[in-house]
């Protein structure tokens, strides 16, 4: 699952043979801005961006990245910004768009099915990665590193087309800290019309019998 290892060229040869093949969702931001500062290659991302269901979205996060012909071997690229509690609309569009991107290529020109990985301990860009993962059919939600206990119950809101929160633990913090929670709303992307979405599958990596009983007793909403 490392980034852009797993990525939609391998989860969609994967998935071709009749297996669940699955890309990683960590960095993807990062990853497909990169992608577009060189020229979009092979013209992928191009099209993808044209199936995005929010044609306005898919363009301001193409017109921020994409660099004809590609930048130069030399030139440092464009940074994108840190995750934090309260992103950029920017920021949010391109999390969601990538990774609308990713499983939209992995599962284009077969039926196979498709998942995406998540990793529970990077927190703060999941709720508008799993959105986006689900505007294109997300087939399966792989999530590990922690107990994601929560994450059901979220595809279940996002599915419904309602807002989602995710609380964010913070290492160090007392336990009279206020409680820091990541919230996303569809409606961000889609303010008039909120397309309806399929929801995907739920499959915890665990590494031990206890995490699973754990997880067992106190996941949120249906597996």
């Amino acid at each position: 699952m490392g980034v852009a290892v797993s990525n939609w060229r391998l989860a969609r040869a994967v998935s071709k043979e009749g297996q669940l093949g699955v890309v990683s969702g960590t960095l993807l931001a990062v990853v497909q801005s990169r992608i577009l500062q060189q020229g979009d290659p092979g013209g992928h991302l191009r099209r993808a961006f044209d199936r995005f269901p929010a044609p306005a979205v898919a363009e301001r996060v193409w017109n921020n990245y994409f660099v004809p012909g590609g930048i130069a071997p030399d030139a440092p690229f464009k940074a994108v910004p840190m995750p934090t509690l309260t992103p950029s609309a920017a920021f949010t569009e391109l999390i969601v768009v990538a990774c609308f991107a990713e499983v939209f290529l992995a599962k284009e020109g077969h039926s196979g099915r498709v998942g995406m990985n998540l990793l529970e301990k990077i927190q703060l860009p999941t709720l508008p990665s799993l959105y986006g993962a689900m505007l294109a059919g997300v087939d399966t939600v792989l999530m590990g590193a922690g107990i994601p206990r929560a994450i059901p119950g979220v595809l279940d809101q996002l599915a419904r087309g309602e807002a989602a929160e995710l609380k964010i633990d913070i290492e160090g913090a007392a336990p009279d800290d206020p409680v820091r929670v990541m919230r996303f709303n569809p409606r961000t992307i889609f303010p008039e019309r909120i397309p309806a979405v399929h929801r995907p599958a739920f499959i915890a990596i665990v590494s031990s019998a206890t995490l699973a009983s754990t997880l067992a007793k106190k996941i949120v909403g249906p597996r």
